[in-house]
């Protein structure tokens, strides 16, 4: 069957990106080659995920336009978590702008946060299901 390897992300810079995603979010850095043409192919992933987000830099003005807007102001991401309350104030205290209070609902406990353009994603830890 087939399953999701690589979505999309634009990016105003690599660098930036890089470190936003690798720093705060606690993500790996799975690959960064120079691509000859001014271009680099930039993989990170969540640690211990499977999909992952090829970081593309802009190249035009409507590319340009819609950094941090890729879904309209809707959340786009949701990343996962085993412990909210550790990543929680560990993103937080490495400057990532939550726009809520953590939630708890009966699908577990969630907070939307912004990435360092705008884009909106949901920090969850999915309820546990009970015996």
């Amino acid at each position: 069957m087939p399953s999701l390897a690589l979505v999309t992300f634009l990016v105003r810079d690599y660098d930036e990106s890089v470190a936003f995603f690798t720093g705060p979010l606690g993500f790996d850095l799975v690959e960064d080659t120079d691509r000859g043409d001014g271009t680099r192919w930039v993989v990170v992933r969540p640690r211990g995920g499977d999909a992952a987000l090829l970081l593309a830099r802009a190249s035009d003005d409507g590319q340009r336009a819609r950094v941090g807007g890729q879904t309209g102001g809707r959340v786009a991401f949701f990343l996962h978590t085993d412990d909210f309350a550790r990543d929680h104030a560990r993103m937080t205290a490495g400057g990532v702008r939550f726009l809520e209070e953590p939630r708890h609902e009966p699908y577990g406990s969630v907070a939307v946060f912004e990435d360092l353009y705008g884009n909106r994603w949901d920090l969850l830890q999915p309820a546990t299901a009970t015996p």
